[in-house]
Parts: C-alpha cells; sequence; structure tokens
C-alpha cells in the first residue's frame, strides 16, 4: 500500500510538473505571437508615414530609404522567427526612424500635417507596446528556463524535451548611453 502511495505521489508530481511546463512553455510562445502581432502592425503603418513624408520630402529619398530598408529587415527576422536578427533589425529600425522623424523637423508642413501627426503618435505608441511585450517575452523566457534547468523539474524537462529559448537581444548601439551635449551640439 505504501509503495502505491508513492508511485501515486510520483505520478501525479510529474503530471503536475509536466502541466506546468507546458503552460510556462505556451506563455513564451504567447509572448512572442503578441510581438509579432505589433510588429506587423508597425510594419503596416509605416508604408502610410513614408508615403506621407514623401510629398514633402522629394530630395531626402536616402533617408526615406533607410527606413523602408529597414523595415524589411524586422519582416524578415519576425516571419522566421529569429530572436537575434530581430533584435538586430528592430535596432536598425528604431534608428532610421528617428533619422525620418529629425528630418521631418526641417519640414514645418509637414511636421503641422495632421496625417503625418496621426501616423507618428501611433507609431511611437506602437513602439512603447512593442517595449513592453519585449520585457515580457524576455520574462517568459527566463521561466522557461529556469524551470527547466532547476532539480527536480529538470528531469521532466529532459523526458520530454523542452528546451531553453533565446531571449530577445539588441545592438550595443542601442544600449550605450546618449551623448546629451553631443546631440545638443549637432
Amino acid at each position: 500500500m505504501i509503495i502505491l502511495i508513492i508511485l501515486a505521489l510520483i505520478v501525479i508530481y510529474f503530471v503536475i510538473t509536466y502541466n506546468s511546463l507546458v503552460s510556462i512553455k505556451n506563455n513564451v510562445a504567447k509572448a512572442w505571437a503578441n510581438i509579432d502581432v505589433l510588429l506587423k502592425q508597425r510594419n503596416d503603418e509605416l508604408p502610410k508615414l513614408i508615403d506621407t513624408c514623401k510629398a514633402y520630402m522629394a530630395h531626402e529619398a536616402q533617408t526615406l530609404e533607410k527606413v523602408i530598408s529597414a523595415r524589411m529587415g524586422v519582416d524578415a527576422a519576425r516571419q522566421t522567427q529569429d530572436v537575434a536578427g530581430l533584435g538586430k533589425a528592430e535596432s536598425v529600425l528604431s534608428k532610421s526612424i528617428g533619422g525620418l522623424y529629425a528630418v521631418a523637423e526641417n519640414y514645418p508642413d509637414l511636421k503641422a500635417d495632421q496625417t503625418f501627426i496621426n501616423l507618428q503618435q501611433r507609431i511611437t505608441g506602437l513602439e512603447n507596446q512593442i517595449a513592453d511585450r519585449r520585457e515580457f517575452y524576455n520574462d517568459s523566457v527566463n521561466n522557461n528556463n529556469v524551470r527547466i534547468q532547476q532539480f527536480p523539474d529538470l528531469i521532466v524537462a529532459k523526458l520530454f524535451n523542452f528546451e531553453q529559448k533565446d531571449m530577445l537581444r539588441f545592438a550595443s548601439e542601442e544600449l550605450k548611453d546618449v551623448d546629451v551635449s553631443a546631440r545638443f551640439n549637432a
């Protein structure tokens, strides 16, 4: 009888641990899907912003091309679920959007255009949401990775091939402090 109780407890432990690990794994997938949705929304909004800017900034084609190219890089990383590539592509896109907004400062009519203002606010809002979702994704990945490495959960994780996931990382330029004095003197 005692052996049956011990076996039942072991089976219950395995079932509970397995279900918990499945839940954590699905949280990682959900977090990635949330990022994917927002990246797609931003990807859909950027052409509208670019088209609005084109009318005003015909001779700023290089700035617009950088945004278009960076947008394509993010989309490619998003579609292939390349976590490492996404961090790099996001850094390039953020920099190119910042450049676009900086160039837009030279066009008072563009800055006053309601379509441009709405698109700029929409993209800025999406950027903030993406940043929040990145944090949630990395938290989910961390929870997954910790659980599958902890004893005794690692036994269940190994038996059922639960895998470590990569965190989103960003280019070192994105992590550097901003040189405020240089920006004021530019």
